[in-house]
């Protein structure tokens, strides 16, 4: 009997640290690598960064951070096989360095490229992938972001937004969908109806793989939108298609990742216009993607 409980013990203690692994990642050394929290979304552990020392204008309009400036880090994993994936905010100075901060800590560059045109000044995204231990992952991108001016303290949540002003209304019946409304900014986070995977890992649509589509206050009753729609090879052509006629310039098309399946492909776009005419135009671009 002795013989058996011993051998029940053993078994126990060799099974603790993999039902510890299986439970995901451990948050707070997160954390305390990055020095602050972030935000539990299914099995992702994700942090922004939105870049709110800058004053960014395209053609006079003052671009919100929520809008077209979020920075972002998005975990998941286990503490010793952790993957972390996002897209950076950058000045045209503090691209390469921090570039090389990165990847001098085994980091993968997968994308720079433009979101914008015409904005001033010139901001420059970077889409990056690592993989390792959780906490070792969250200090190098730490120091990543630190080569640059983004502001790495937690952002302050939002002011409640109390009644919502009548274009969000107007742009969610346009749409015919509901969105989220933080800081002056109405967002759309559609997920894909196919999984997409890397490297055999399944990434989830708060990862960057779903369509993202961001609105906010113009002058003269007018909204502006910017985004990215998430298409396949088949799909870009007719989104590219409904959005010119319906007056929505495309201001980028690229990759972000590397070795995705399917195939992706990340269209950016920018108008200014009235809530029903930019809505109805993201609606006729929307019914072009698979998305659930």
């Amino acid at each position: 009997m002795h013989s058996l409980r011993r051998l029940l013990l053993v078994t126990l203690t060799l099974m603790l640290p993999i039902a510890v692994s299986a439970q995901g990642l451990d948050t707070t050394k997160i954390d305390q690598a990055l020095g602050r929290s972030g935000q539990k979304i299914g099995d992702i552990y994700k942090f922004g960064f939105p870049r709110s020392d800058l004053h960014v204008s395209v053609h006079g309009l003052a671009i919100k951070p929520g809008l077209a400036l979020g920075s972002w880090a998005a975990f998941t994993g286990t503490d010793d096989n952790a993957m972390v994936m996002g897209d950076l905010v950058l000045l045209e100075d503090e691209l390469n360095p921090v570039m090389e901060k990165l990847r001098l800590a085994g980091f993968e560059i997968s994308a720079v490229h433009n979101h914008l045109i015409d904005e001033t000044p010139h901001v420059v995204y970077v889409h990056y992938m690592g993989h390792g231990a959780a906490s070792q992952l969250a200090a190098s991108l730490r120091a990543g972001l630190a080569v640059s001016k983004t502001p790495l303290e937690k952002p302050a949540a939002p002011s409640e937004e109390g009644t919502p002003p009548a274009w969000v209304k107007t742009v969610e019946d346009s749409v015919g969908r509901k969105g989220t409304l933080k800081g002056g900014v109405l967002s759309y986070g559609v997920p894909r109806s196919d999984t997409i995977t890397l490297g055999g890992t399944t990434i989830s649509p708060a990862a960057g793989v779903a369509e993202a589509i961001n609105f906010q206050a113009a002058d003269g009753g007018n909204v502006a939108t910017t985004g990215d729609f998430v298409v396949t090879a088949g799909e870009v052509n007719p989104v590219i298609t409904e959005l010119h006629a319906h007056h929505i310039l495309v201001t980028a098309l690229h990759s972000h990742m590397l070795t995705e399946e399917p195939r992706l492909f990340f269209m950016h776009f920018w108008s200014v216009g009235s809530p029903e005419s930019v809505g109805a135009g993201i609606a006729a671009a929307l019914k072009h993607v698979s998305t659930k």
